[in-house]
Order: structure tokens, then C-alpha cells, then sequence
């Protein structure tokens, strides 16, 4: 059986790496308040200690959740390819709108890192499916559930930012 691994940025991977470990380091102080809970007698009852077991199990399945997250990412780097000639994951996009004249950077990320917001496009929406090994210069149509949108691809970069995130995290492992 062939185990699919999953795109990720350094940062994403990291991110996640010190949510898992926040969330580890909880289980004392859950494991407390059920203790106490148990101590207010009659468990059929206690609202308080369903609320400290239902917490303790959400903590725990957003940890497995998390790990086996962690355990199919395939860390890539953008920074590898410091002037790449096509669009891959991890690498920004200088686009056009062809029809307003409309520019905007797009990073091409993960589904879990993807804030449109921020420009931070997943490589498996319809804009990253489209975009991804598309060359400076070419024209491409995205069919958005808006309709049909053209993009020139002006410019390929890197733009990745080494935040102070990716190294705290050294200490986590």
C-alpha cells in the first residue's frame, strides 16, 4: 500500500508541530480537572466532569489529528529553488487579470496554510491546479464557480519569510 504524502511549507509543518505540542502539554491540567470532577461524587450526574472528559477527548483527537497530519507531510521548501522558471508548489505568482488589469500575488500552499486573504491559495483549488507549471508570460483560464477568469503570469518568485516561528521550533524536536 502506497501512503500519499501531502505537500506542506516548512512553516505549515512547524505550525503544526508546536500546536501538538501546546496541545500535549495540556493533558496534566485535563487530567486534573477530571480528577476533581470524580471527587464531586455521583459521575451519572456531573456535569462537570462530562464537560472535563468531553474536552480531554477533543484535545486528544485534535492531537492524532495533527500527528497524522505531521506524519504524511512532505516538507517543500521554496527556498530550494531560489529563481524558479515555472509555477510549483510553494513559489509566489505575479498575475494579471486580462480583462480589469487587476495584478495580485498568489503563494501557492497547502489546504491548511491557504488564507485568500493573504493571497495564500491552495494548490488544489481551481487557481493552483490551473497556475501550477504555468511559465512567466502564459495566459490561464480558471473556470471559478463566478465563471471564466484570464490571468497572464507576469512574474515567478520566492517569496518566503523565515519567521521567528520556523525557528523557535528547532527546540520541539
Amino acid at each position: 500500500m502506497t501512503t500519499i504524502k501531502v505537500p506542506m511549507t516548512p512553516r505549515s509543518y512547524n505550525r503544526l508541530r508546536k500546536e501538538v505540542h501546546r496541545l500535549k502539554s495540556t493533558r496534566p491540567e485535563l487530567s486534573r480537572a477530571i480528577e476533581v470532577a470524580r471527587e464531586h461524587g455521583d459521575l451519572s450526574e456531573n456535569a462537570d466532569y462530562d464537560a472535563a472528559k468531553e474536552k480531554s477527548g477533543m484535545t486528544e483527537a485534535k492531537i492524532r489529528d495533527i500527528e497524522a497530519k505531521l506524519s504524511l507531510a512532505q516538507v517543500i521548501d521554496p527556498r530550494d529553488t531560489p529563481e524558479p522558471a515555472r509555477v510549483t508548489f510553494g513559489v509566489s505568482v505575479k498575475v494579471e487579470d486580462t480583462d480589469s488589469g487587476e495584478k495580485k500575488v498568489i503563494t501557492l500552499v497547502g489546504a491548511d496554510e491557504s488564507d485568500v486573504g493573504q493571497g495564500l491559495i491552495s494548490f488544489e483549488s481551481p487557481i493552483g491546479k490551473s497556475l501550477i507549471g504555468k511559465s512567466e508570460g502564459d495566459i490561464v483560464t480558471i473556470t471559478l464557480p463566478s465563471g471564466q477568469k484570464e490571468y497572464e503570469v507576469l512574474k515567478i518568485f520566492v517569496d518566503y519569510v523565515d519567521d521567528e516561528e520556523d525557528k523557535d521550533d528547532q527546540s520541539l524536536e
